[in-house]
């Protein structure tokens, strides 16, 4: 964990050491801090803000195919609920770690502070390997990793979303575990469900359409045409995939894709749809007609006007981002830029969008899901992309205020926005003693 805070300066140094340029939960600490400062923010509610309200660790048994008895670790973080529940996806990997989900639930509570809705941050995850784990562990795993937060969620505490390795299965097991403990249906205790069980229309491409909507906002403010712009985006995953899709029907370039297996190029622009469909047919990226193989790690430094990262976090640190050749980096994953790689950014002019804003169309879309589910009243697909539209271009707005106001880059920007808003929240509710 970081230092204890003080009121100084928490410019991130270049010479930091890679382990800890990669540590997430440092990278956010920094930020907030760097943003803080220039807010001037008071010294007690910066305290307030820079640590989570609430960690939570779970170690629970589950029953394996074979009879086996494991005992699966689980975190659920929750870093503020000033502005509303909290609000944050659950994670299934095994390289979730606490630093990792207290990281991403302080940046969901930024992400909510900057697109202005009514939620806290939160986070979760389960250290596990779900690629080798059947259906049925995974749900006895899900069951009684929601059996064991059953206290500290809930519509009006903290609702769940899909993250990594999680989707909208998932998300039904947890709502019905959740509404078997209350004896009554509670559709409104996570987002991201299937349709049919309280889902909302455009969620599953909402991250992917919110990408697309700044990067148009990103290309007016700079003078700049889809028409003449390539775009490279690295993960082609449920965000990926739909904004790539989306960007293609609007006329940008995508010419390469960059997946954990491999990568590929067209530098005349790859066919997405004809992607998709290789894909599904495949189960990979590899092997499609329409491209030349390349290697994923070079294709983050390939000449191009917009990079989408879009997969996990520090892909662009100190060791690669001195070869970014990107005009514009729109980062779709979470913290997928180090502090570090930040600075050398900055010295090459590169415009970035970031995370907080870029990726905020999914936690929206959430929004959209829990209000429909609390009314019980739904919207067409159209009204859904609307409104979202609508959220994510005044979102950007508001951003590069702050950006041109304060003489400050997008991310801190964006930062000093949030905090802000939070700040403000915190002071007018006040320390209950």
């Amino acid at each position: 964990m970081a230092a204890t805070v003080t009121v100084e300066e928490q410019k991130p140094a270049v010479d930091v050491k890679l382990d800890q340029e990669l540590n997430p939960w440092e990278a956010q600490a920094a930020r907030f801090d760097f943003a803080a400062k220039k807010l001037n923010l008071d010294n007690g509610i910066w305290k307030v803000l820079r640590q989570p309200a609430r960690e939570l660790i779970v170690h629970f048994p589950v029953t394996m195919d074979d009879g086996r008895i494991e005992v699966f670790t689980g975190y659920r973080v929750q870093h503020s609920i000033a502005r509303g529940p909290a609000k944050g996806g659950i994670r299934y990997s095994p390289d979730v770690s606490l630093d990792e989900v207290r990281a991403l639930a302080s940046w969901m509570t930024w992400k909510c502070a900057v697109v202005n809705i009514p939620f806290g941050g939160a986070k979760g995850g389960v250290i596990c390997d779900p690629k080798k784990m059947s259906q049925g562990e995974l749900e006895r795993m899900t069951r009684r990793y929601t059996a064991e937060m059953i206290e500290f969620i809930g519509p009006e505490k903290d609702v769940p979303a899909p993250d990594m390795n999680t989707n909208e299965q998932t998300m039904a097991w947890i709502m019905d575990t959740y509404s078997m403990h209350m004896r009554q249906t509670v559709t409104a205790v996570v987002t991201g469900k299937p349709i049919n069980i309280g889902g909302s229309r455009g969620r599953t491409a909402a991250t992917g359409r919110g990408i697309s909507v700044v990067c148009d906002e990103a290309l007016k403010y700079l003078k700049m045409k889809p028409a003449e712009t390539r775009v490279i985006v690295q993960g082609f995953g449920n965000v990926g995939s739909n904004a790539s899709r989306l960007l293609a029907e609007k006329g940008y370039h995508i010419i390469g894709i960059a997946e954990w297996d491999g990568g590929l190029f067209n530098e005349k622009g790859i066919d997405i749809p004809a992607l998709l469909a290789h894909r599904a047919k495949t189960g990979t990226i590899r092997g499609f007609a329409g491209a030349t193989e390349a290697n994923s790690d070079e294709l983050l430094t390939t000449e191009c006007e917009i990079l989408i990262p879009a997969a996990t976090e520090n892909v662009i640190t100190s060791l690669n981002a001195a070869q970014v050749k990107a005009k514009i980096l729109c980062e779709g994953a979470n913290g997928p830029t180090t502090p570090v790689a930040d600075e050398i950014l900055a010295k090459k002019g590169v415009f970035i969008v970031p995370d907080i804003l870029a990726n905020a169309g999914g936690v929206t879309a959430s929004y959209f899901e829990w209000v429909q589910d609390r009314m019980g009243y739904f919207w067409t697909e159209d009204e859904v992309n609307e409104r979202l539209d609508r959220i994510m271009i005044s979102s950007f707005g508001d951003v590069i205020r702050y950006t041109e106001a304060h003489g400050v880059n997008n991310r801190i920007a964006a930062y000093m926005l949030a905090v802000d808003r939070v700040a403000y929240t915190t002071k007018q509710r006040g320390i209950y003693a």
